[in-house]
């Protein structure tokens, strides 16, 4: 895009973290911001903030695994400012601990956030850009759908996650090569942080009444929940400046954006094990005290796991 000024930018989880310091750089770039998120508050505080820098702003609670909820989004955005511009589908949850720890609630819950929310903004969205495209010339857009490095490599403890990221990734992948089909003027984007210190180590406190469980978190859960929180809180590279990698990465019409390159070598490991068919390359490899630490604390543990 050579252009934000008086454009439309939709962004999903907008009340904190990536959403939040993308949309204040939309707002300062002259852009209207239409700002979703599930938590109320958050959101409320967040839009009056874009609103004093300037901007015009829609502001909508929105659960983004609600397919009626997105397309609500959608036509509102529609009638307020016409068809969008940028859409960053953000909005993500995290789980952690065994992978056939998980329960259905677990997979529901996660999946429904982090994959479906993105399915339902590309369905919602990528139809009323296209049409925009068509009747304009001029008209440029992109679609940003946040993803994660645990889209591209495969950690233990974050079973669940890696699922809905890596799902992500190739859907990503797909709308860039499905929309080079059919147009030139509107661009795709992956986000694939690392560890940045956003509010995901937090997320359950949005998680929905119906998909929670009652039973108490098992011994993996509980050590998978920590290293995560440990790691996010330890991040160097700050929520806003992934948000201008993202802006960043719209201005060149550049597809992969990375918060942490140096990460890529346990990518390059990843795939150059699919390659070879070698067995997959444990990540803590490098860290044997780690490994054999988490090894203890877990065969410790209190057996087989919960069932779903």
């Amino acid at each position: 895009m050579k252009s934000f000024s008086g454009r439309t930018a939709v962004i999903t989880g907008a009340g904190s973290g990536f959403g939040l310091e993308a949309s204040r750089i939309a707002a300062r770039l002259g852009m209207n911001v239409v700002m979703a998120d599930v938590q109320p508050d958050a959101l409320e505080r967040a839009a009056v903030e874009i609103e004093n820098l300037g901007a015009q702003v829609l502001a909508s609670r929105v659960d983004v695994a609600n397919a009626a909820e997105v397309d609500a989004l959608g036509a509102a955005t529609l009638e307020r400012f016409g068809a969008p511009h940028v859409v960053f589908n953000n909005a993500g949850v995290g789980a952690g601990g065994l992978i056939w720890e998980h329960t259905l609630k677990d997979w529901s819950w996660v999946l429904g956030v982090n994959l479906m929310g993105v399915v339902h903004g590309v369905r919602t969205f990528t139809p009323m850009m296209l049409k925009a495209a068509a009747a304009d010339p001029g008209y440029e857009g992109h679609i940003v759908n946040t993803a994660s490095m645990a889209g591209l490599v495969n950690a233990p403890l974050m079973g669940v996650y890696n699922v809905s990221k890596h799902a992500v990734v190739s859907l990503s992948e797909t709308l860039y090569q499905d929309l080079r089909l059919v147009t030139d003027q509107i661009g795709a984007s992956v986000l694939c942080p690392f560890f940045v210190p956003t509010g995901i180590a937090e997320s359950h406190r949005n998680r929905p009444a119906d998909q929670r469980d009652d039973a108490e978190p098992t011994r993996a859960q509980r050590i998978g929940q920590a290293m995560n929180a440990k790691a996010v809180a330890r991040g160097k590279v700050s929520a806003a400046e992934v948000a201008q990698f993202v802006f960043d990465a719209i201005a060149e019409d550049r597809f992969y954006v990375y918060s942490h390159p140096h990460a890529l070598g346990g990518v390059q490991t990843r795939l150059e094990d699919v390659v070879q068919g070698r067995n997959p390359t444990d990540p803590l490899a490098a860290r044997p005290e780690v490994a054999a630490e988490l090894k203890a604390a877990l065969r410790a543990g209190e057996g087989a796991g919960r069932p779903a």
